[in-house]
């Protein structure tokens, strides 16, 4: 078996003092310089291991200033299920109410975008089909907590009042609910969560470190003639939200 990495080793011991409370919330770290002399490795070793942290959410970089044990912080929790599509009203925003914050998004939407080859495939369209692409910023009491971004084939909504999500009569009311507008029953979604590091933009978005990690939820809705109708990609930032899967029994 082969030997744990230093700077795992190293993630793990400054882990061992944070839960101990040899350092507290708040406290600023010694320099890497000075750990690295206590525990026999280089800067480079301590850099990786800080980073592994601060991507938990252990540990909190300040520019100029130094590495700080991060405050503990509520994690939003963000509940994923088919019952919780309603007529009216918003997910979001009942899962927020529920934690005592105030959901609410921002969003942007881009017509006639051409499909790239993955969401292409994950559509069911030729590559370069075009698409309606729209961008969410979900907030909770004005602090980004999620980001979306959504595909719709054009074809499929050209002409009708939904074609812009968050634009007409049916704005914000989902896709279940927008597509029954035009008589297209939707009839189930797969959603497949991964863990990665977020990009700069989303970090810079999310108000989280470069490459922390976040869960991404690739989710596609289908019409009950087995079309897929939306396909989107969730990003949610793991130290901030938990995501939790309700499971409807049918009886």
């Amino acid at each position: 078996m082969s030997e744990q990495p230093p700077y795992l080793r190293v993630a793990d011991e400054l882990r061992r003092r944070i839960t101990e409370h040899v350092w507290e919330p708040g406290d600023r770290l010694p320099s890497r310089a000075q750990i690295g002399q206590e525990l026999g490795v280089g800067e480079n070793v301590i850099r990786r291991a800080q980073e592994l942290l601060i991507s938990q959410g252990l540990l909190e970089g300040r520019a100029g200033s130094g590495t700080y044990v991060a405050e503990p912080q509520q994690r939003v929790r963000i509940v994923r299920s088919s019952a919780r599509e309603q007529p009216s009203g918003s997910p979001f925003r009942a899962d927020m109410k529920a934690v005592g914050k105030l959901g609410d998004w921002e969003s942007r939407t881009d017509a006639k975008v051409p499909a790239p080859a993955d969401i292409a495939t994950r559509l069911g369209v030729d590559e370069g089909a075009l698409c309606v692409r729209t961008s969410y910023e979900f907030l909770a009491d004005g602090r980004p907590v999620q980001l979306s971004t959504s595909w719709e084939p054009y074809d499929l909504t050209a002409g009708t009042l939904i074609v812009l999500p968050e634009g007409g009569p049916h704005a914000g009311a989902g896709v279940v609910n927008r597509m029954a507008a035009i008589g297209i029953t939707v009839s189930h979604a797969v959603e497949q969560p991964e863990p990665r590091q977020a990009t700069a933009e989303e970090a810079s978005l999310l108000g989280i470190q470069k490459a922390a990690l976040v869960t991404n939820i690739r989710r596609t809705y289908y019409s009950d003639q087995g079309r897929p109708v939306e396909t989107a990609d969730i990003v949610v930032p793991v130290a901030h939200c938990e995501i939790v899967y309700e499971i409807p029994i049918c009886h």
